[in-house]
Parts: structure tokens; C-alpha cells; sequence
């Protein structure tokens, strides 16, 4: 279904490019926090009738609200509605107030008081049922920020227990949990997933969440070398593009990153998740920038595919006139994990 309105839209370039290349095209999607001002039902639409392949469902009080009333019933509604248009679907559970009213993104899994990781815990295996029930193909979650006067290793240690249970449920469901190394959290970086991974004695059902803009914001490496050092954990990928040092979510082509190489990156791993945008500070522009998102990544994609039929590095012509990232600075985290195993 999907591919028939690719093709029927005419995006110059992409469908000859899908048919020749030899790896399936990559799938992508938007995130419904960059959606917030639609019903979800009419957002569904709208990323349907644009030629998404999926969507990234934010579990949130406008869509699909984890805590009401009835969560079974509207989620078979929702799968039935997916299952008509084509999604694929993510489950993501970044909401900023969906258990607090109060504190963007609280609790979290590292709060002091067990009762209040607990809510944040049974938030994730709610995602999980949900994920399970809409065929989804991961749960997003991130570790949350360390409260003051928390030493670091107790840090660890609660994040780590709190998400044994969720990734017991994970693995029962067959759906991996995907954590999301990001800016300002205990968990921050790619090295910071390896620790937590080899912590919890690597279990298969914990895999990573790679924001493509955090990778241009704080990792050593470029955002296409990140992605091939995280490809065998790579569940769930959101992109963007951003600035060095920035931690801003920009509209693609507003920031520093090349996406032909991060594309073909991708590609090459084999990934055959949603590759979802993430521009949550842009819903007041929501529909704009979904329809504006699509054909950018299609041509970056396109041109990947193109340099790889031909052996050739990424050619010029990036989205934007950026300039390569800087190399990385002394002291900070490597992006490819030392000693680390698949």
C-alpha cells in the first residue's frame, strides 16, 4: 500500500532507486510528539496520505493514553486503524507530563523514591502490552536524569534494576526494549549503553534507540560512524538534524548534518526498523514539517543508494551548507564501544 502512494506521489528519482538497489529501502516514519495538536486518528491519516511508512506513537493524554479508562479496547482500535493504513508502528514513551503534571519527564527510572520509579516502571510494561497488542516492532525508553545528591553508582544500580522487570516483559513479548542514550541523562552517550549493556549481562532483549542528532550534538565520532559502531544493537532510530553543542531538534536541513552518509550508514547495517522524525518543538507546524521531511530523506537516501551502486563515497550535495563536525575532543566518551561483542 505504502510503496503504491510513494510511487504515485512522484517523488523524483526514488523509485527508480528502490527497484535497483538490492537492500530493502529504509522505512520511515514521524513521531505523533511532533503531532500534538491533531487527534491521533487524523494524524494517522495525514502520515498515511503523505507516504510514511510508519509512525513513532508517543503514549500520551492525546494519543492513546496509557492511564485512562478502557487502554485494551482503544489500543485494538488503534491496531485495526494501523493495520488499514500501512503503519508500522514504534511505541514511545517520551511524553513530558503523562504521570506528573508537574515535572517534565517524572518520574523517572532514578528517582530516590522507589514508589515513584515503580510508576515509571509500570509505565514501560503498559508500553510493552501496547507494543505487543499493535504489532509494534519496539519500546523506546530513556534512563531519565540523576537527582541531586545521588551518588553515580547508585545511579547505575537503580537504573538497572528498575529495567529488569521491563526487560523480562520484553522478552516474553518478543518486542526489544530501545533505550535512548540522551543529553543531560545518566545515560548519555553510546558508551554509556555499552555499561548499562554489559551490566545487565547483555541481554537480548535490551536494545538501543539511536537519535541521529544527539550523535551531531555530543558523540565523538560523525553521526554515519556512530551508526555503524550501534548497528548490531540498533532497535529504533529517531532523526533530526542539530548543531554541535546544541541540543536543539532542528527541521532537516537546518543544522550540520550530512544525511546521504548517515543514510547509506544505516543502510548498510541492515537496520529494518522505522527510521522516525523527531521534532517535537515543531508541532505547532506539525503537517508542514511532515510534508516537508519526506521527500528530504527520500532524496538523501536516494543519493546514498546512487553512491553505492557505484562504489563511491556519499557525493557532494548535502541539504544543507554545514560543515563537517569537529573530530572529537580529549576526554570525551568514544562512540565504539572498547571490548564490546554484538
Amino acid at each position: 500500500m505504502n510503496g503504491g502512494r510513494r510511487a504515485a506521489r512522484g517523488v523524483v528519482g526514488y523509485a527508480e532507486a528502490e527497484a535497483e538497489t538490492t537492500r530493502p529501502p529504509l522505512r520511515f516514519g514521524y513521531g505523533t510528539n511532533g503531532l500534538a495538536d491533531l487527534r491521533l486518528d487524523d494524524a494517522l491519516g495525514l502520515l498515511a496520505d503523505l507516504g510514511y511508512d510508519g509512525v513513532g506513537l508517543t503514549l500520551d493524554h492525546m494519543h492513546l493514553d496509557p492511564l485512562a479508562p478502557d487502554l485494551p479496547a482503544r489500543t485494538r482500535r488503534l491496531a485495526r486503524r494501523l493495520d488499514a493504513l500501512g503503519l508500522g508502528v514504534t511505541v514511545e514513551t517520551g511524553a513530558r507530563y503523562v504521570l506528573d503534571p508537574r515535572r517534565k519527564h517524572g518520574p523517572s527510572l532514578l528517582d530516590p523514591e522507589p514508589d515513584d520509579r515503580a510508576r515509571r516502571v509500570d509505565l514501560l510494561l503498559r508500553a510493552v502490552r501496547i507494543a505487543g497488542d499493535l504489532g509494534a516492532h519496539a519500546v523506546h525508553c530513556f534512563s531519565g536524569t540523576t537527582q541531586p545528591g545521588t551518588d553515580p553508582e547508585t545511579a547505575w544500580q537503580r537504573l538497572a534494576d528498575t529495567l529488569t522487570p521491563v526487560l523480562d516483559a520484553a522478552a516474553t513479548a518478543g518486542i526489544p526494549l530501545a533505550i535512548e542514550p540522551e543529553p543531560g541523562h545518566l545515560l548519555a552517550t553510546l558508551a554509556d549503553f555499552h555499561r548499562l549493556r554489559r551490566s545487565l549481562g547483555d541481554p537480548a532483549s535490551l536494545g538501543l534507540t539511536l537519535d541521529i542528532g544527539h550523535c551531531q550534538c555530543l558523540e565523538p565520532l560523525p553521526p554515519a560512524d556512530c551508526v555503524r559502531a550501534a548497528g548490531p544493537w540498533l532497535r529504533h532510530v529517531q532523526i533530526e538534524d542539530m548543531r554541535r553543542d546544541v541540543h536543539e531538534h532542528l527541521p532537516l536541513g537546518e543544522g550540520e548534518i550530512d544525511f546521504p552518509p548517515v543514510l547509506a550508514a544505516l543502510a548498510a547495517t541492515g537496520y529494518r526498523g522505522l527510521t522516525v522524525v523527531e521534532l517535537p518543538r515543531h508541532s505547532h507546524a506539525g503537517p508542514h514539517y511532515a510534508e516537508l521531511s519526506l521527500p528530504l530523506l527520500r532524496r538523501a537516501a536516494a543519493c546514498a543508494e546512487a553512491a553505492d551502486r557505484t562504489s563511491a563515497a556519499p557525493r557532494p550535495g548535502r541539504l544543507h551548507p554545514a560543515a563537517n563536525p569537529p573530530a572529537a575532543r580529549p576526554g570525551e566518551p568514544s562512540a565504539t564501544p572498547e571490548g564490546s561483542t554484538p
